[in-house]
């Protein structure tokens, strides 16, 4: 009898030593699938607009602040207090800037390595949660082939950075129901949140709470889970507390009131956009995985009662609730929600594989797949009959459709290799699509920028304000241009002319047209862009 104990034992250690080579075997394999997807041709292109350029300039102007200087704990842009974030993000910029330089790589290098961490990060939770290995596996595969996710996780945002230490937080939830020395691991990716999103990460917090109320109440009753919070938070408080030192009112003013009117007001009519937004960007972008959300859905509710159903309602119930209340809205927003979505769709594609043999997946997948072949085929003919071809999008879409039409003909056979050619290709796909100039789509939007901030920068170095026609604000051009580019009408670039003895204009064909300005002397002009000033008088 301890003979048949000791060497059953001894199968149990040997089969937990190769349960755990094999996770790390999987770890290690996502891990350099996804560094590879999200760091090639990382400085491709120039920096975006939006968050990018403001991102950029701030870890900048942190990065060349003279020794001893307390910019790092006062950020600021263009020489202005910088209120709208936390600086975690600014902080990793500027580290890498110190020892590699200021780039367009290493300003998304931050962002983009914790974007491709997240991959294994969700790998992981996957095999709290699950059963199955195959469903943590195909939970962290989707996630990595999601086209908003190799998107948004490469630019030098925040989003990226903050669905990572999401993750981390809900992986320490999950183990501190059976380990309380993980609580201190919420806490501190709790706090990581904050001090990259602000206040904001709240929202991010509340998924782990209302999981915990509904699935393991008796952890928020515990000292060790609120103790480790109180730890965790501290830098974030720390930071808030010492702008409030340091500015006063001003902050209250302009980084607290102000952001949260713009960005948590709640069932407000004036909103320029419809509390359905987000659902409409699901739509837009999450194909071909959206396919399986009908099926995933009637699982998820089959199966309602178990902690990783529940996990899985709350992650993407409250938060798609939460941003499409807020008033402010913007595509990379919803970054958080995708995480919740792989799992939602991994664990469907798990159990569909435990399915004996099927002449045929349902109706609605082959359908689906094949009507992405024919729209990514049409595509692909598309863009080859252009002068010149576009050929790095004829390529991209070839591969889309290729992929779609050995996926549609193995699920129209019941062969559950379809979902190996669904991945394999995804990322082939997306893997030649950052390799081409498309993937930051965006940047065709407005003139190139590059370009016209060279053209700034020859300008004398004591001129730091100039005013432009061009009606929106390019944070990108500030940023290249070490300058700041004023966006104003006609009205106020007239008004600039008259009373201002050297003003310096960025100005079109229209523009100049339109202002019909006298004593006017043209600098430098570059990509249909002319920069102007006054003539100086004779004397």
């Amino acid at each position: 009898m301890q003979q048949g104990s000791f060497i059953w034992g001894h199968r149990e250690k040997q089969h937990r030593a190769l349960e755990k080579w094999i996770d790390r075997a999987w770890i290690l394999v996502l891990l350099v699938a996804a560094v590879l997807l999200f760091s090639i041709n990382l400085g491709g292109l120039p920096l975006r607009d939006w968050d990018e350029g403001t991102v950029a300039q701030v870890s900048r102007e942190i990065w060349s602040a003279p020794a001893g200087s307390m910019r790092w704990l006062y950020p600021t842009l263009g020489g202005e207090p910088y209120y709208n974030k936390p600086p975690l993000t600014h902080w990793l910029i500027a580290g890498v800037y110190s020892v590699v330089g200021v780039n367009e790589w290493t300003t998304r290098l931050p962002s983009a390595m914790l974007t491709a961490l997240s991959i294994p990060l969700l790998y992981c939770i996957g095999r709290e949660i699950f059963r199955q290995r195959w469903a943590a596996i195909y939970s962290a595969l989707i996630y990595l082939t999601m086209l908003p996710v190799v998107r948004y996780g490469r630019l030098a945002m925040i989003d990226g950075v903050v669905a990572c230490f999401l993750l981390v937080m809900m992986l320490c939830v999950l183990r501190s129901r059976r380990d309380l020395r993980y609580c201190l691991g919420v806490g501190v990716s709790f706090g990581l949140i904050c001090l990259t999103q602000g206040f904001l990460g709240i929202f991010l917090g509340a998924i782990a709470v209302i999981f915990l109320f509904w699935d393991t109440p008796r952890l928020l009753t515990s000292y060790y889970f609120w103790t480790g919070i109180c730890i965790g938070i501290l830098p974030a408080v720390g930071w808030y507390v010492a702008q409030l030192w340091h500015y006063g009112y001003a902050f209250v003013e302009v980084g607290l009131q102000n952001q949260s009117r713009n960005q948590v007001e709640t069932f407000v009519i004036k909103s320029s956009q419809a509390p359905w937004y987000y659902i409409l960007e699901l739509l837009k972008w999450t194909w071909p995985w959206l396919l399986f959300l009908p099926q995933t859905v009637g699982y998820i509710w089959e199966n309602r009662n178990l902690s990783w159903a529940k996990l899985i309602q709350v992650w993407c119930g409250v938060y798609l609730l939460s941003i499409s209340l807020i008033d402010a809205k913007l595509p990379w927003y919803i970054f958080p929600i995708y995480p919740g979505l792989a799992l939602a769709f991994g664990a469907l594609l798990a159990e569909t594989e435990n399915l004996p043999l099927l002449s045929a997946y349902p109706r609605s997948w082959v359908g689906g797949l094949s009507v992405l072949a024919v729209i990514a085929s049409a595509s692909s003919m598309y863009f080859s009959w252009g002068i010149p071809p576009k050929t790095d999008l004829q390529l991209i879409f070839a591969a889309v459709g290729i992929t779609m039409i050995l996926a549609a003909i193995l699920a129209e056979r019941g062969d559950n290799q379809f979902l190996k050619i669904l991945f394999w290709g995804s990322y082939i796909s997306l893997f030649l699509l950052v390799k081409s100039n498309y993937w930051a789509w965006e940047l065709s939007e407005a003139y190139p920028v590059k370009p016209v901030a060279t053209m700034i920068s020859r300008v004398n170095p004591a001129v730091k304000k100039i005013y432009t026609s061009f009606p929106q604000h390019r944070s990108s051009l500030d940023f290249y241009s070490d300058r700041t580019i004023i966006p104003a009408n006609v009205g106020e670039l007239q008004y600039y002319w008259h009373y201002d003895s050297k003003p310096y204009f960025l100005l079109n064909a229209d523009a100049l047209r339109n202002l019909q300005l006298k004593s006017m002397k043209v600098i430098d002009q570059a990509e249909g862009w002319k920069l102007v000033t006054k003539e100086t008088p004779r004397l």
